[in-house]
């Protein structure tokens, strides 16, 4: 099988990965933080190495503002409802996914928040950040929105929009769930407040891990509460990071996983990975453009304004059937929905979805050409 679901997550993972995982469970089996046993300090220290790894790979202040979480969408929850008030006003972008859309509907349909859905215009920066712009109110808490669209692979000017809602006051949270690994995110350079990314994706670790980096995480009230390690004789939540966001005993195996696997996309470097995917996705649209036997929706996905991925459609087939006539030739990509119904309201596919592709770092120019000859063969039927 020739696998081009990456942006679901992505497979193979890096060797390194699954060996660290092993090794954590061999060596690494005591509980961090909760005793003070040699293999529980040892196992603490290995944890620690994992934030130094994450915290030097996002620009984060220190190790300590690295949280672990189950994923993306637990860490988006956590700021999203963490940070809004009674009566607040959130601002967000119109391609998001559903791990900002849901938490953002619930909170308006409990009548705390509104939000405003800033339009995003694909290739005109200038426009997409005047409408962030235009958004914001005089009681805007939060902007929450995605770095990248996992529909369409549109990139947003995060860094500018950042910009924007510090000379409004107003803390800005970016989703990396299509973008960690793949463009760079520097906290230091951008000054965005909140990252919340996925361990599974472009970080190459392993399936149940995310990131919920923040530059000050004692303004965050919690949704989650229990035992830290830390300050026991308390019965309030730790104000300080990285606990305050870990009760319970961590995934130990995966963060030490994730590790391996941020370390692996640090040598590869995020720009030579970016440019080998985006050649591959480039080289794809290209081919089915020229045939004209297949509907595309944005323009060419081409650096900086998109990521390396591709969503399209076949004339009069369902979007389903298309991925499972590709599954039976051996490709294994994604349809429909992908979770972001707003992001295919923008685009006009709310109604069919679309096929969805993404190669990863191990993905080479034969397998996304014998793709192209794929789809081709299906729409000729």
């Amino acid at each position: 099988m020739i696998y081009l679901d990456n942006a679901a997550t992505t497979y193979p993972k890096p060797p390194q990965v699954s060996a660290a995982m092993l090794e954590a469970m061999r060596k690494y089996g005591a509980n961090p933080g909760r005793a003070g046993h040699k293999m529980s300090m040892e196992t603490a220290e290995q944890v620690f190495h994992a934030r130094e790894e994450a915290a030097a790979f996002f620009g984060a202040p220190g190790p300590e503002d690295v949280s672990f979480v189950m994923n993306c969408t637990q860490a988006l929850n956590m700021v999203i409802k963490g940070a809004v008030k009674p009566g607040s006003h959130v601002v967000t972008s119109c391609v998001e996914h559903n791990a900002v859309m849901r938490p953002l509907e619930a909170l308006r349909q409990q009548g705390i928040i509104t939000y405003t859905e800033a339009k995003v215009v694909p290739g005109d920066n200038d426009a997409t950040l005047n409408a962030f712009r235009e958004a914001i109110q005089p009681n805007t808490s939060l902007c929450v929105c995605t770095q990248a669209s996992n529909v369409w692979g549109i990139r947003l000017p995060v860094e500018r929009i950042a910009a924007l809602c510090h000379a409004y006051e107003v803390p800005i949270c970016v989703d990396c769930a299509q973008s960690a690994g793949v463009l760079p995110v520097n906290m230091k350079d951008t000054g965005l407040d909140y990252v919340c990314a996925p361990g599974h994706k472009g970080l190459y670790g392993p399936m149940g891990t995310g990131l919920l980096i923040a530059q000050d995480g004692s303004k965050l009230s919690t949704i989650i509460e229990g035992g830290t390690g830390t300050s026991s004789e308390s019965l309030e939540q730790p104000e300080g990071m990285p606990e305050r966001f870990e009760s319970g005993t961590i995934n130990v195996p995966g963060i030490l996983g994730l590790r391996a696997g941020i370390a692996f996309v640090r040598r590869k470097t995020e720009k030579r990975i970016y440019q080998h995917e985006s050649a591959l996705v480039c080289m794809l649209y290209d081919r089915l453009r020229a045939s004209g036997k297949v509907e595309l929706y944005m323009p060419r996905p081409e650096p900086p304004y998109f990521v390396p991925l591709l969503s399209f459609n076949l004339p009069n087939k369902d979007s389903e059937d298309v991925a499972a006539a590709l599954n039976q030739m051996g490709f294994a990509v994604r349809a429909g929905l992908h979770c972001a119904p707003r992001a295919h309201n923008f685009g006009g596919t709310l109604e069919r979805g679309t096929v969805r592709v993404c190669p990863s770092v191990f993905t080479v120019p034969a397998q996304m050409a014998a793709f192209a000859q794929a789809v081709l063969k299906i729409a000729e039927k």
